[in-house]
């Protein structure tokens, strides 16, 4: 079952760079996936040949980012790497490039002292599931059980 999220990932991406921070499993990547999959290019730090490549190398970002262009960069958990910042900083100083940079942890960037761009993006937060997203809401339910979507089941086998 697809649910529909009430945020809009391109019209925010229209005016500035934005950090998307949320718990896990609250759909950031499917939303992404959903919204932005023709208009962006995305590195999912949780590839391990993204991560690999760019936490030992952050300067690499411009040219994966060169040899497959997009509208939008979707660096999707981006508190795995913070260096990469810098380098985002960089990019959006001197290429203006549109980034779409996505957590679980605020506060883990913060305490690590990293470069959160000031300024230069905007942040926006998503949460569980709201009562217009669920459909046949009851609210004892969601009280009950909270409001994060189902993961996808996939048979073991």
């Amino acid at each position: 079952m697809e649910i529909k999220r009430h945020l809009q990932l391109v019209p925010l991406l229209e005016r500035k760079s934005f950090f998307l921070f949320g718990p896990r499993a609250t759909g950031k990547t499917t939303l992404i996936r959903q919204q932005l999959s023709e208009k962006a290019t995305i590195i999912d730090l949780l590839d391990s040949r993204y991560f690999l490549k760019l936490s030992s190398a952050p300067h690499e970002l411009e040219s994966i980012i060169t040899a497959a262009p997009a509208d939008i960069i979707v660096i999707d958990e981006i508190q795995r790497i913070p260096e990469l910042l810098n380098e985002i900083h960089r990019l959006i100083e001197s290429r203006n490039i549109t980034f779409l940079l996505t957590g679980s942890s605020a506060r883990k960037l913060r305490r690590g002292k990293a470069n959160l761009l000031a300024g230069r993006v905007w942040s926006a937060g998503m949460f569980p599931l709201i009562y217009q997203e669920i459909t046949d809401f009851n609210l004892e339910r969601y009280l009950q059980y909270g409001g994060l979507p189902l993961l996808p089941q996939n048979p073991v086998g």
